[in-house]
């Protein structure tokens, strides 16, 4: 970091921020397999689909998102739409959503969904559809998941699909109609929740930025993850608790300063 970033706790609240880092402590395996999906399908022009599972604060999102940044110059030759579903009014919105970002005019009712299919088994680029909570286009009957997941089997598909949510068995539960066909069935890959020493290298790893001595003591990096790795194993729930914490010393410390001058003038 600069030097004019402000004061060390200024700095230590920055690198505490659930941004994506460089490098993802204790997501190593996750992250390769995300990569060689993504060489295999889309560089490969294998169409298909997989579904990313794990608790909030995982590192689903930041894993996948550190593997397109990291990617980027290799898919440069297909097209990749993100959309976290959350934002959509309903689980039909996806399909509207999609045309736009793909540029097709849009259509109403089954048009749409055709107009869609037609597109994405014509020549052209793969495409990269990633869909975040991917779990809020649930619906009765769950057409418009089956949809979806359908179109990467369909003749001449040029569609990778990966779908990320919370839930472990949403493809089972949801999409169980998927496994008569021999390839319909989507890759897995779980994200399982941090330990007490993935959390702990996570914070050290963040916290080692600031130059000069710890702004938290390590003892206090250890109880954070281990209370942390004890109910959720939420790395975000974590950084925010270490942030906090820096918050109050810096309050603190702030008051010392105002009410007691240190001795010999020194600011």
């Amino acid at each position: 970091l600069p030097p004019h970033a402000g004061t060390c706790y200024q700095q230590a609240k920055q690198v505490l921020h659930a941004a994506v880092p460089d490098r993802l402590q204790g997501r190593e395996r996750e992250t390769g397999i995300l990569r060689q999906f993504l060489r295999e399908h889309v560089l490969g022009r294998r169409p298909g689909s997989l579904y990313v599972s794990g608790a909030p604060g995982t590192g689903k999102t930041a894993c996948l998102s550190r593997v397109l940044l990291d990617c980027k110059d290799e898919l440069a030759r297909s097209r990749t739409v993100v959309l976290n579903c959350m934002a959509l009014g309903s689980p039909n919105s996806v399909f509207p959503a999609l045309a736009q970002q793909l540029g097709l005019p849009v259509a109403t009712g089954r048009e749409r969904v055709r107009s869609l299919e037609k597109h994405l088994t014509a020549q052209g680029p793969m495409v990269l559809l990633v869909l975040d909570e991917l779990d809020q286009l649930e619906s009765k009957g769950q057409d418009v998941l089956y949809t979806l997941f359908e179109w990467p089997q369909l003749p001449g598909s040029r569609l990778v699909l990966v779908g990320l949510a919370n839930a472990l068995d949403l493809t089972d539960r949801s999409l169980a109609r998927l496994g008569a066909h021999p390839a319909g069935s989507p890759q897995l890959l779980h994200f399982p929740p941090y330990t007490k020493e993935q959390l702990t290298h996570i914070l050290q790893e963040r916290l080692g930025q600031v130059p000069g001595d710890p702004v938290l003591d390590a003892a206090a990096l250890q109880f954070c993850a281990r209370k942390v790795s004890a109910v959720s194993g939420d790395a975000r729930k974590a950084l925010d608790v270490c942030r906090r914490a820096v918050e109050v010393v810096e309050l603190e410390v702030r008051g010392q300063t105002l009410l007691k001058p240190l001795p010999g003038g020194e600011s």
